[in-house]
């Protein structure tokens, strides 16, 4: 008889718990399936891919950009017997 009495306290108990939590959510301002708290949430991880979307790509602009590269030949002339050429033919 002790165990058929607990089994109705327990599940009355549970159900005041479940409406207790649930008005206590209605009150904070929580909307079933649609929180502010949610759409923070998500805002900020959208912001965050945008943020490392654009890092990537800048960083792969950089990378792929030949105008920020080392030129190797500069300073190699373009005609080295040039220089020669006038040094041993000055009536020219």
């Amino acid at each position: 008889m002790g165990k058929i009495t607990w089994v109705p306290i327990a599940i009355l108990a549970l159900v005041i718990g479940i409406a207790l939590g649930y008005s206590s959510g209605k009150q904070a301002g929580y909307k079933s399936g649609d929180s502010a708290g949610y759409e923070r949430a998500q805002a900020e991880v959208k912001k965050l891919e945008d943020e490392a979307g654009n890092k990537e790509a800048e960083e792969a602009a950089k990378a792929a950009n030949p105008f920020q590269a080392v030129n190797p030949l500069e300073g190699v002339e373009t005609n080295p017997f040039e220089k020669a050429k006038k040094i041993l033919n000055p009536f020219e």
